[in-house]
């Protein structure tokens, strides 16, 4: 079988193209044991599998009415995930032949920055004087290095210049933290990827490997970096058997060494490789997909494809010029209550942003009139510190040599700080991890009794009495939960919905039979809130959507809202040093343009607002986005506020910054 690149263009149908090809290749005999499909997210792959059990349930029903062979079972049997899941499972069982153990535990983002920030005060470098790079951004820098496979000065002058002065220091601090994590028996998201690669690229482990799978096929291939396309290389180095699908026009994710280049080249990479379009739009009216066509024809590298969709009818998208901030946060505060007047549940309708902050002053006015919203974007579920604490004791009782965690639950008892911690850590590990190394311990007065409480909660979860019966997962969390909740309202404001959220991870406990499947569930795809646990949504519960557009992708809704299409917020001002930054802004706007089905609105206020370390807080005239080009402006209607909309698409003499009409109404809405 040849390479396949399918550029399927958004709302094309991709999850579904992608399950008629696995069954299509079940159909043609391919085991569907052999068959590899990897995705970005669980549920990605769950959706996918769950397409195919039901393609080739259908197909096979059609073709025999005396007896229906139990078809659906087969999907069950392709090994399906995310990259990082898929890499943990082989390096469990495949790691012996680069000499790795498969009882290894696996750092999240959160927990790879807290080891290097406790190596950076070891190493002396969180001197605030030096302005040495914080952990978070300690982590990015090691990250893209790995991810990007350059070398670490390259990165440093291309994105992070100011830390030039801090190579040899950096240096320093990546090549011990690789040791620590050698000695402590962990991996971090980054190491997944490594070591799988690493395991290919060994004679006998990269012939065992590639000897599993015929076929391989790739959702999202305009994500990947370039650490997991030499993967997909090395697992099928003529190609044959690979499947790819993506767009180059959503490649968004550059922060995280994610690079266009991986899609825009795969007919080089792969000489004798077939390219198939998808063109035809299954989500969005032909007015929202011209405006869509218009931004992103204009892209200096792509693969040409033109949307389009049988649903001709539909309002052109709205570029609403409005004087400000607080003009454009009315407009869409009348415009989202007027549509759920009209029938349009708040859950149908999304506004979309550039940076979180940006809807700072439309959620202060949703909240001022009660109306419920969601935002996506910001912090994440499992980021919170009291879960991270409470995921702390199981992952440093399925691995005491575990510094993170091992730390982070010491410092919660009163009286025993980072350095004290560190001095308990060190005993456990010269000790092999045994427990009996901590019961000489003689606490502080005040952590005396939780202390002995703190070694029976570790006796229990080691399950080192022979006469009890294992406790299930949600028992284990429980048993931490009721002993950590005394802790947390010690070290933690807002108790009560903390303890909520607690109670809310026990119940996802239920759903796992073992503690390392638990910990590598929640650290390789952690939710971004206990609903995408859940297996039903409640009709009744309706809320406005807020998201960031990078956390919009792959999502649609009736109406879109875009905030802000003003050159500084889209594009960003931080991408304008780089055409590659301004190519992927582009991107980025296209996508936020294309998760609209029915109605867009595009709001351009024409004062900004900023702020700037170095001088005063100020307002200063907004221009339109660059990407609003005069092709893009032929398919919208313009329209400012408290005014018509022009149907041409042109300006007209009530578009200025204020109109003597907009003024009077102004006065009429607040004192008549």
């Amino acid at each position: 079988m040849t390479p396949l690149l399918i550029v399927a263009g958004a709302g094309t149908g991709k999850t579904t193209t992608i399950a008629h090809r696995v069954s299509h290749l079940i159909s043609q005999g391919i085991d569907p044991a052999r068959i590899l499909l990897l995705t970005f997210t669980r549920r990605a792959s769950q959706e996918m599998l769950r397409r195919v059990e039901s393609i080739l349930e259908t197909g096979w029903k059609k073709e025999t009415t005396n007896f229906i062979r139990p078809r659906r079972k087969m999907a069950g049997k392709i090994r399906g995930g995310t990259f990082h899941s898929v890499a943990t499972g082989l390096l469990r069982k495949y790691g012996k032949f680069i000499g790795l153990r498969g009882d290894f535990t696996i750092l999240d983002r959160g927990d790879s920055a807290d080891l290097i920030n406790v190596l950076r005060t070891e190493l002396k470098l969180s001197d605030a004087e030096t302005r040495f790079p914080l952990k978070r951004t300690c982590q990015e820098i090691y990250s893209h290095c790995l991810n990007a496979q350059k070398k670490l000065e390259p990165v440093l002058v291309e994105s992070y210049t100011s830390y030039l002065e801090h190579i040899d220091n950096l240096r320093e601090l990546f090549q011990l933290y690789m040791d620590r994590k050698e000695e402590q028996s962990v991996l971090d998201y980054d190491d997944l990827l490594v070591f799988w690669d690493a395991l290919l690229q060994d004679e006998t482990g990269g012939k065992t490997i590639r000897a599993l799978f015929d076929c391989v096929l790739v959702d999202e291939y305009q994500d990947t970096n370039v650490l997991q396309a030499e993967i997909l290389k090395k697992l099928s180095p003529t190609g044959s058997g690979l499947t790819v699908v993506g767009d180059d026009a959503q490649s968004i994710y550059s922060f995280r060494a994610a690079t266009v280049r991986n899609i825009l080249d795969f007919p080089k990479t792969y000489a004798n490789a077939s390219i198939i379009p998808l063109e035809q739009n299954y989500r969005s009216t032909q007015p929202i997909l011209n405006m869509a066509n218009a931004v992103i024809e204009a892209a200096k590298e792509k693969h040409r494809k033109k949307l389009w969709s049988t649903r001709e009818d539909g309002s052109r998208p709205v570029l609403l010029d409005c004087y400000d901030e607080n003009e454009q946060t009315e407009f869409i505060v009348q415009k989202i209550l007027q549509q759920r007047e009209d029938g349009i549940p708040l859950s149908h309708q999304a506004v979309l942003f550039r940076a979180s902050h940006h809807s700072m002053n439309l959620e202060l006015e949703l909240s001022q009139r009660d109306i419920p919203f969601h935002k996506y974007g910001g912090l994440k579920f499992l980021e919170t510190a009291h879960l991270k604490d409470l995921i702390a004791f199981l992952k440093l009782m399925e691995n005491p040599r575990d510094l993170v965690s091992g730390i982070r639950i010491l410092t919660l008892f009163p009286g025993i700080g980072p350095k004290k911690a560190t001095s308990l850590m060190a005993r456990l590990s010269e000790n092999r991890g045994s427990w009996n190394a901590w019961r000489e311990f003689s606490p502080p007065v005040d952590s005396k009794k939780r202390w002995t409480e703190f070694l029976k909660l570790i006796d229990r979860l080691s399950a080192k009495s022979k006469h009890s019966k294992a406790d299930t997962m949600a028992e284990d969390v429980r048993a931490v939960r009721l002993f950590y909740i005394p802790l947390m309202k010690l070290k933690l404001d807002y108790p009560q919905s903390r303890m909520r959220d607690l109670e809310q991870l026990e119940q996802i406990a239920e759903r796992f039979k073992s503690r390392q499947s638990f910990l590598t569930e929640l650290t390789l795809d952690p939710p971004t809130s206990t609903q995408d646990f859940s297996t039903s949504a409640d009709d009744k519960d309706d809320f406005l959507v807020l998201s960031t557009i990078h956390s919009a992708k792959g999502l649609e809704w009736d109406t879109v809202f875009v905030l802000n299409a003003s050159d500084g917020h889209i594009p960003s001002s931080q991408s304008f040093d780089s055409n590659e930054s301004l190519e992927e802004e582009r991107r980025l706007f296209y996508v936020a343009l294309t998760r609209a089905q029915n109605r867009l609105f595009v709001c351009l206020p024409q004062r900004s607002f900023t702020a700037h370390w170095k001088q005063a807080d100020r307002y200063g005239l907004a221009l339109p986005s660059r990407f609003l080009t005069k092709k893009v402006i032929k398919q919208i209607q313009r329209q400012s506020f408290l005014e018509h909309p022009q149907e041409d698409g042109s300006y007209s003499d009530k578009s200025g910054l204020q109109s003597s009409k907009s003024i009077r109404q102004r006065l009429k809405n607040a004192f008549l």
